[in-house]
């Protein structure tokens, strides 16, 4: 009896220390989302670079970011460096339109070449699943958040891990994230 129970013992505790590793221990490259164009995108194609994760829209004050990521997106994107955005039309409906006029959008207006996703909620009960990996401690391993306005920033190490949240207010070209990128 004795001898059962301790082995019981042992066998919940490995349980429990296998359960903290698997959420915590995912890194964003374990992630496939849907490109702007419905197409699969998985983050593991990321792998070696450097990320930044932003939710954007279209008609909201802070819209002329889109030409700082495309600027940032310019100056790093061969120095392993890439950008991932997110519409969501979480704030004030400031995301209004489909995935196709998005694209558009942001192509005619900011020249954006770097990767667009398809529109997502970025907060509340359909809260994306990166979204949820993105704001969870208890699934990125390193900090709780809330998406708290349009063109929040997250950056992600080489290894898939979150670094760092930045505030909408922060341009994508401040010194703190062109830092980050050059490993300053």
């Amino acid at each position: 009896m004795k001898t059962s129970r301790i082995f019981s013992f042992i066998l919940l505790f490995f349980a429990v220390v296998a359960l903290s590793f698997t959420t915590a221990d995912k890194s964003i490259h374990s992630f496939t989302v849907k490109d702007i164009d419905g197409n699969d995108f998985a983050f593991s194609t990321l792998k070696g670079k450097k990320i930044m994760v932003v939710n954007v829209a279209s008609k909201c004050g802070y819209t002329p970011q889109y030409a700082d990521l495309q600027a940032l997106y310019a100056k790093y994107k061969d120095k392993n460096f890439e950008i991932v955005a997110f519409p969501a039309n979480n704030f004030m409906s400031q995301e209004p339109g489909t995935n196709k006029e998005i694209k558009e959008f942001c192509t005619s207006n900011y020249q954006v070449t770097f990767k667009m996703m398809s529109k997502i909620s970025v907060k509340g009960d359909d809260m994306a699943p990166i979204y949820k990996w993105l704001t969870s401690k208890s699934e990125n391993g390193v900090e709780d958040s809330e998406v708290k306005w349009n063109f929040q920033k997250y950056l992600i190490d080489e290894n898939g891990k979150l670094v760092k949240v930045i505030g909408t207010r922060t341009s994508p070209t401040a010194k703190e994230i062109t830092d980050w990128i050059e490993g300053k």
